[in-house]
């Protein structure tokens, strides 16, 4: 199973005892399913001394965690997103399901002007349909007025 988290994303702990936590994703096993996050799911390892020089000490590193309880943290609105796909010039990109940023830094900008075009074509067919139907109720009233 392929993951859709990458390595330096931005992630949030959405589950396990680590919950609520964020840090930056340093590895990633899609073989095992899990994610190295900076900071989170720390360990110690006690450590033995195998010569005589050397001391015996207790090692804190950070131990793998399900991928499935880690969610992105989108860049640019900053909440915890789910991750949707889209084409960008012929390639699959990572987009934020809220507020259709692109997670792909390479991406961003072109991501972010299609987006604009979509907005604003929104925009333009919402207000002609609220143009045409202020014309049509100003007919309406103006027909009920002169019967009356």
């Amino acid at each position: 199973m392929s993951t859709s988290i990458k390595k330096g994303d931005n992630v949030v702990v959405i589950a396990g005892k680590e919950k609520g936590k964020t840090g930056k994703v340093t590895e990633v096993s899609s073989k095992n399913n899990r994610v190295l996050v900076d900071g989170v799911n720390i360990v110690t390892k006690h450590q033995k001394a195998r010569k005589q020089d050397e001391k015996s000490q207790i090692i804190k590193k950070n131990a793998p965690i399900e991928a499935s309880n880690v969610m992105v943290v989108c860049p640019s609105c900053g909440k915890a997103t789910r991750i949707a796909h889209s084409e960008v010039d012929g390639k699959k990109v990572r987009t934020c399901k809220k507020c259709k940023a692109s997670l792909d830094k390479e991406f961003a900008k072109a991501v972010k002007k299609e987006t604009k075009k979509t907005v604003k074509t929104a925009e333009t067919t919402e207000k002609k349909s609220s143009e045409k139907t202020a014309t049509q109720k100003s007919k309406k009233t103006a027909t009920a007025k002169t019967e009356a």
